[in-house]
């Protein structure tokens, strides 16, 4: 059972920036896939973005496209969310997710494995 511990969470003002990191526990987990996913108060959780076990693989909703980036380092197994220009609207809970689908495109993995979330507040 593979084990995610998200950090990086906090405070930040608008237009600035945050780095997101989830730890998994486990190994070969060079084959497997990340996801960020994020759920602010009152509504569903969404996806924001995605890497595959290539990673060039990546993709992002367009809410974040040009302003975060997903990377992966696969000797720490562990994957980053680089979040720049932020907007209030960036405000949520972020969970990463792993799934050994890293093959396949992935947007489109039900991811089932989640961290416990770290939140982010962006306001002045």
């Amino acid at each position: 059972q593979v084990q995610l511990v998200e950090s990086g969470g906090g405070l930040v003002q608008p237009g600035g920036s945050l780095r997101l990191s989830c730890a998994a526990s486990g190994f070969n987990l060079d084959y497997y896939a990340y996801g960020w996913f994020r759920q602010a108060p009152g509504k569903e959780r969404e996806w924001v973005s995605c890497i595959g076990s290539s990673k060039s693989s990546e993709h992002y909703a367009d809410s974040v496209k040009g302003r975060f980036t997903i990377s992966r380092d696969d000797g720490k197994n562990t994957v980053y969310l680089q979040m720049n220009s932020v907007k209030p609207e960036d405000t949520a809970v972020y969970y990463c997710a792993i799934d050994p689908r890293g093959g396949s495109y992935c947007p489109m993995i039900p991811f089932e494995s989640w961290g416990q979330g770290t939140q982010v507040t962006v306001s002045s």
